[in-house]
């Protein structure tokens, strides 16, 4: 048919092969046939024999907030343009569906994350009904589980249609991220404290900790199971951490601090998911587990760009360069492991009845280079 998007000259990447020379037919939004050879037909895009991908599938981005606020103390006017301005740049980097993680609660004394929360989800939700967006955007709530209004953040959302994935993080300084304090400290440069108000302010949160974290981790435990919604735990570091994980519920290690904690995670059928930042650093910018040295423990399952979108991409092929992983299970962790875990199934995967979720990738010197992406079938950049 005339209105088929056909796909030539490309190499495939399929979930356990590479269709060398290959060809997709898109059809009404959806992947109708994946073949061998190329395709003759006149109005065919000719792929040069570049890398035709899935749709990379991010869960966790906080990049949205750098659009929100784009310098400290500067919160933007326009909240639908800080969307699209957060959509057209995930889009870009090849992500065609993207989990927007906004923050429930602060682990500073600023209320900025509050303000963006308010304004973020009613734009983002504006933004899908008007078709407006190149990526298929979702909600991942992140919620601090020691801020003492956490719960009141979290109620309006949860019950969302959008909420794909819930999760819980605990930014306390002193353990998990920030065991290191002079991690902490540098993370937070601009804040110039003395010694005296380090002290005082590491003491003061490690008290709201104990004053809310475990009872708002169980009420956000229950009403993700009671919804089936899939639950996260972020940085966990220690046998104690991935116990009360399981015990919440949880299905998803995000940013295991380290490979004993990720181990565990794994040999009880969680999904570990690791930063590409830190795959294309070559290290945690917090000083902690390498996401190499957990992928080639093999215990890595997924990657998420978290404040760098372009990093989801390159670190894919990152994976398959400096780890020897198969180009097909590389880009698996950027797609179709990600799709899985949240409950996506009908995307993640170039083959047919799935949706047109396409990136044309170019590999130069070393770096993927996205040339073009259709979203259902739409071409979006």
């Amino acid at each position: 048919m005339s209105d088929d998007i056909i796909l030539t000259n490309a190499r495939i990447v399929c979930r356990d092969h590479i269709v060398e020379e290959g060809t997709v037919v898109v059809r009404d939004g959806l992947i109708a046939a994946v073949e061998e050879g190329p395709s003759h037909v006149s109005h065919a895009i000719d792929l040069d024999g570049d890398y035709l991908l899935p749709g990379l599938v991010e869960m966790h981005t906080d990049n949205i907030e750098k659009h929100f606020l784009p310098r400290p103390g500067v919160l933007w006017p326009s909240p639908m343009a800080a969307v699209l301005s957060h959509d057209l740049q995930v889009a870009g980097a090849g992500i065609t569906t993207v989990l927007d993680a906004i923050a429930l609660g602060e682990s500073k004394d600023k209320a900025e994350r509050r303000a963006i929360l308010g304004l973020s989800i009613p734009a983002i939700r504006q933004a899908r009904e008007d078709g407006l967006t190149k990526a298929d955007h979702f909600l991942h709530l992140r919620c601090e589980v020691s801020h003492p209004d956490m719960r009141d953040l979290f109620e309006p959302f949860v019950d969302d249609p959008l909420v794909k994935l819930v999760s819980v993080m605990d930014h306390t300084p002193g353990q998990r991220q920030w065991w290191d304090l002079k991690k902490y400290v540098q993370y937070n440069k601009g804040e110039h404290w003395s010694e005296e108000e380090l002290d005082r302010r590491v003491r003061h949160l490690k008290d709201l900790q104990g004053e809310h974290a475990h009872r708002h981790r169980r009420e956000v435990a229950g009403a993700c199971r009671d919804r089936g919604i899939p639950l996260a735990s972020h940085d966990d570091a220690t046998r104690e951490h991935i116990e009360e994980s399981l015990e919440d519920g949880a299905t998803i290690a995000e940013f295991p601090l380290t490979l004993e904690a990720a181990g565990l995670a794994r040999s009880h059928g969680m999904r570990t998911i690791m930063g590409a930042p830190n795959v294309v650093r070559g290290q945690s910018h917090s000083g902690n587990m390498s996401a190499l040295d957990c992928a080639g423990a093999g215990l890595l399952d997924g990657l998420s760009s978290d404040y760098v979108p372009a990093s989801l991409l390159f670190a894919a092929f990152l994976l398959a360069e400096k780890i020897n992983w198969p180009l097909t299970e590389a880009v698996a962790t950027v797609s179709d492991n990600i799709a899985r875990m949240v409950g996506l199934s009908d995307r993640g995967r170039i083959e047919p009845g799935l949706r047109a979720d396409l990136v044309w990738v170019m590999d130069r010197q070393h770096c993927p280079v996205v040339r073009q992406v259709w979203s259902a079938g739409r071409r979006v950049i």
